[in-house]
């Protein structure tokens, strides 16, 4: 019955959700834009929670000089992981990598490398204050909106942590769905303690069902095993870079627009105090 009352009232107000379509039907096929992409370094893009408390989402626009700011994001998490990056002093910033990344938040490589959970720099009281970790705890979504074709990457500070894990319990876990079974709504508020920082807030806009669900399902689950992939790629070249004896500074390599080379013709954001995935 819940289920038929949310599909009537999507239908009511006009409200579907357009997932990327990427077959003969679109207006530019992927043939259409192979020769487009060729060589180029492709990358999702970047919201970024600025410092000092300001609550509203910074996200890059076709002027690189002019940033859009936005109040609040609204889509489909089509995935997310945990990972984890540790700095030496102010050097997380973004001409610097991580001395040690995790793309996993299990297994870290680099110095000291190994498993996080045994790691002394991954316990509170190890960070340069004596409060917190000095490994940087972090959460990565991949937020959908409608009508796009990539989705944003959204990097959640430690501090938004644990509001981002009460809300996958109710929201989610605990009604057995999937994340990207809902749309969601991401805003920020102010906290002042222990100095001014944002904090994100998760709301459910509304569930999918019927179509919408599987279209949501099948589109989410290729987005996936494609991300994984591409991250189990990204750790490969890493223990190359450490096992051919050269010294490498950091383990990144950054592209002309501050994206992280994957592979050839595949990277990600590189930004302040972020994992360069």
């Amino acid at each position: 019955m819940y289920n038929q009352t949310n599909l009537a009232v999507a239908e009511e107000q006009d409200i579907v959700f357009r997932f990327p379509d990427v077959d003969a039907s679109a207006d530019f096929s992927k043939e259409d834009m192979e020769d487009d992409i060729d060589g180029l370094h492709l990358s999702f893009p970047r919201a970024k929670i600025a410092g000092g408390g300001t609550t509203v989402f910074e996200l890059p626009s076709d002027d690189a000089s002019k940033p859009e700011h936005v109040g609040k994001l609204e889509g489909v998490i089509l995935f997310h992981h945990p990972v984890n990056g540790y700095w030496v002093g102010d050097s997380a910033d973004e001409d610097n990598a991580p001395l040690c990344t995790s793309m996993d938040g299990k297994t870290g490589y680099g110095e000291p490398g190994g498993a996080c959970a045994q790691c002394y720099l991954n316990r509170f009281g190890s960070s340069e204050d004596g409060r917190g970790k000095a490994c940087k705890n972090q959460r990565c979504l991949y937020l959908l909106r409608d009508g796009e074709f990539m989705p944003i990457q959204l990097y959640l500070p430690p501090t938004s942590l644990k509001a981002f894990s009460q809300f996958m319990n109710i929201a989610f876990l605990r009604r057995n769905r999937a994340s990207y079974g809902s749309v969601v709504e991401l805003t920020l508020h102010r906290e002042e303690k222990p100095k001014p920082h944002a904090v994100v807030d998760f709301r459910k806009v509304r569930d999918f069902v019927g179509v919408e669900l599987a279209q949501a399902k099948a589109y989410s689950n290729a987005f996936r095993n494609q991300t994984k992939k591409m991250l189990e790629e990204r750790v490969q070249i890493i223990k190359d870079q450490q096992d051919d004896g050269c010294d490498y500074d950091g383990f990144g390599k950054k592209g002309k627009n501050g994206g992280f080379v994957i592979q050839d013709g595949v990277s990600a954001d590189e930004d302040l105090g972020e994992l360069p995935l």
